[in-house]
């Protein structure tokens, strides 16, 4: 079952990233179904220095515009994407990165887009313990950007099902690798979860 558009709707961003902790993201993709625990979270909201959409509309952010729910996918460093849930009002420019997942379904998929062993220990781990990696390893890519969330799974394969990891520690810090708004306490994840990335 997929989150409702209402989920996105009815609660702020900050709120969003630490309610998105425990839930999980799939694709539903022509390789196989993957899918994994959101255990890593970081919000960016309108007048933040660090958010995407603090000066204006571009091409590159307008997604990120777009109503609550639709997903933003860009690309950093000139070779990673990072994937992000929109979460303002559709005009705002707010939305919440998805640092780090625990694979829960298609992990042999996983592996072979990383190229990683998931019989080890540190394998495992390497799947999806960063927002680059994440999106290696879940196969999504700039073709998904501008996707619903909540859509039919035929037209948006990308979709988050409610939470399935409960009573766990949330830890709320700083955010990691920016300059500007680092101070800023944006960022939410699973206590002691070893899928949590490393500054």
């Amino acid at each position: 079952m997929k989150l409702p558009v209402e989920f996105y709707q009815e609660h702020d961003t900050l709120t969003l990233a630490q309610r998105l902790l425990g839930c999980e993201l799939v694709h539903e993709s022509p390789n196989g179904v993957t899918a994994g625990i959101i255990v890593e979270t970081e919000a960016y909201l309108t007048g933040d220095p660090a958010c995407h959409a603090y000066r204006r509309q571009t091409v590159r952010n307008a997604a990120m515009f777009g109503p609550a729910g639709t997903l933003y996918v860009y690309l950093i460093y000139g070779y990673y994407y990072c994937l992000n849930v929109v979460t303002g009002p559709e005009g705002v420019g707010e939305a919440v990165l998805i640092r780090a997942l625990e694979p829960t379904e298609g992990i042999d998929v996983m592996a072979e887009r990383r190229n990683l062993d998931p019989t080890t220990k540190a394998g495992l781990r390497g799947l999806t313990s960063g927002p680059g990696k994440l999106v290696i390893a879940m196969g999504v890519s700039r073709e998904h950007n501008f996707l619903s969330l909540t859509g039919p799974t035929t037209v948006s394969p990308v979709y988050i099902r409610p939470r399935i990891l409960d009573g766990f520690e949330m830890v709320t810090t700083t955010r990691i690798g920016i300059t500007q708004g680092a101070d800023l306490p944006y960022r939410f994840y699973v206590k002691g979860n070893r899928f949590v990335s490393k500054p």
